[in-house]
C-alpha cells in the first residue's frame, strides 16, 4: 500500500502522478529507511510536519546515488495528491525555506503553466541561501 498512488488521485499529464520521478529513482526511493520510516502513512497535513525538518535541496547523492529526502517527500506529494489550496500554502509559507521550495517544485510538476506563473513568479525575490546537495555528497549554497 506504501507504494501506491491514492485510488482517488488524477492523473497527470496523462499518466500516473508517480510516474514524473524516474523509475529507477522511484525504486530507491521505496528502499531507502527515511521512506520506509518517515513517508509511510503520511497525510497532506503530518507531510507538513516532516518537510519542516528538511536540510538540504537534492536528487541523489553519494557513490550509490541515495535518493534525497527531498525526493522521498516529493514522492509522497505526488502518491498523495495534496489540495491545491494546501500547495500554494506551502509556497506562500515564509517561514521554512525547504517547506517553500518542495510546494513550489510540486507545483511545477503538476501544475497548469498559469498556475505556474502565478504562484512561482514572486518566488524570484527570494534570496535566502538554500542548502543543495551534489553528486558525490558535497554541499552548496545557491540562492532561493
Amino acid at each position: 500500500m506504501a507504494n501506491r498512488t491514492d485510488p482517488l488521485a488524477k492523473t497527470v499529464h496523462g499518466t500516473n502522478p508517480q510516474n514524473l520521478v524516474e523509475y529507477i529513482v522511484r525504486q530507491k526511493i521505496y528502499q531507502t529507511v527515511y521512506w520506509k520510516e518517515k513517508c509511510f502513512a503520511l497525510t497532506a497535513e503530518s507531510l507538513l510536519e516532516v518537510a519542516v525538518n528538511l536540510k538540504s535541496v537534492g536528487g541523489t547523492v553519494g557513490g550509490q546515488r541515495k535518493p534525497s529526502d527531498f525526493l522521498c517527500l516529493l514522492l509522497k506529494m505526488l502518491q498523495i495528491q495534496p489540495d491545491k489550496e494546501i500547495i500554494i500554502e506551502y509556497i506562500k509559507n515564509e517561514d521554512f525555506k525547504y517547506v517553500r521550495i518542495l510546494g513550489a517544485f510540486y507545483m511545477r510538476l503538476v501544475g497548469k503553466p498559469l498556475e505556474v506563473y502565478q504562484y512561482l513568479e514572486p518566488l524570484y525575490n527570494d534570496y535566502r541561501k538554500v542548502g543543495g546537495r551534489q553528486q558525490h555528497d558535497q554541499h552548496d549554497l545557491p540562492n532561493a
